[in-house]
């Protein structure tokens, strides 16, 4: 056998041993049970992860705007496997809402063992126009209410030895965005010994790419694959991580 030829067999082999030995760390079963606050849970990632919970058998408190939506959202999740479910209808740009969300899912569940942080006011793909009113607007919901929202959950997360999960997306860091990539908020909370950050960072998501120009250093991934990323990435308790995805439409 020609060298060519014993180095193609020799890495056929070592990648045949890697994929038969190699195992995903992470176990569904660990998330059965687990106590779940998932905000900006009626469309998009947020839809996609509270099915991707129930699945897993979690106990999960939705919030979004939307009521009717939410309402959906929960009766699907009830048919796949959702231990407990409830749902709150909320505001975020109301100052009074992160407090009443957290009180709600920890009165309802016991506590709370994941934080997840999802919902955006969405970005204004344009130059500065002058108008104050919307950029406190967006500040309370990108950035006021996500401090308020941890803040308030941090005594059960501590207890429970939780997660803190900030999910954003490309905008946060190519576009202005009072959301940033989050790294604000790990900064703020990653050092309770207690308390694990996760920054799950979306590159392209479905909301922005009409906005965003394709890249070939980029490969895209399956939404769903996408989706099940976040939830076993922080069921894994990195200390501070962040995860990159680039979502393109199907």
């Amino acid at each position: 056998m020609k060298p060519i030829g014993k180095v193609l067999c020799a890495t056929g082999i070592i990648a045949g041993l890697l994929a038969f030995f190699w195992k995903d760390p992470f176990n569904p079963e660990s998330l059965s049970g687990a106590r779940v606050l998932l905000t900006g849970a009626s469309a998009g990632i947020g839809e996609q992860m509270a099915y991707h919970y129930a699945r897993f058998g979690a106990e999960i408190v939705l919030t979004a705007r939307r009521e009717a939506v939410l309402q959906k959202v929960m009766e699907k999740c009830l048919t796949l496997g959702a231990k407990k479910i409830f749902y709150i209808p909320a505001d975020m740009s109301s100052p009074s809402e992160p407090e009443k969300v957290v009180q709600f899912a920890v009165q309802k569940l016991g506590g709370l063992d994941y934080l997840v942080l999802n919902h955006i006011g969405v970005t204004r793909f344009e130059m500065w126009s002058g108008d104050v009113a919307y950029t406190r607007w967006l500040m309370q919901v990108n950035f006021f209410s996500y401090v308020a929202l941890a803040t308030a959950a941090l005594p059960t997360l501590e207890k429970n030895k939780g997660s803190l999960v900030v999910v954003s997306s490309l905008t946060d860091s190519v576009f202005y965005s009072s959301k940033q990539d989050g790294g604000w908020l790990a900064a703020l909370f990653s050092g309770r010994p207690a308390l694990c950050c996760t920054i799950l960072h979306f590159l392209g998501t479905l909301l922005f790419t009409p906005h965003v120009p394709r890249s070939p250093f980029l490969v895209p991934v399956p939404h769903s694959q996408a989706h099940l990323s976040c939830i076993s990435d922080t069921a894994l308790r990195p200390s501070c991580r962040i995860k990159a995805f680039w979502l393109w439409p199907a």
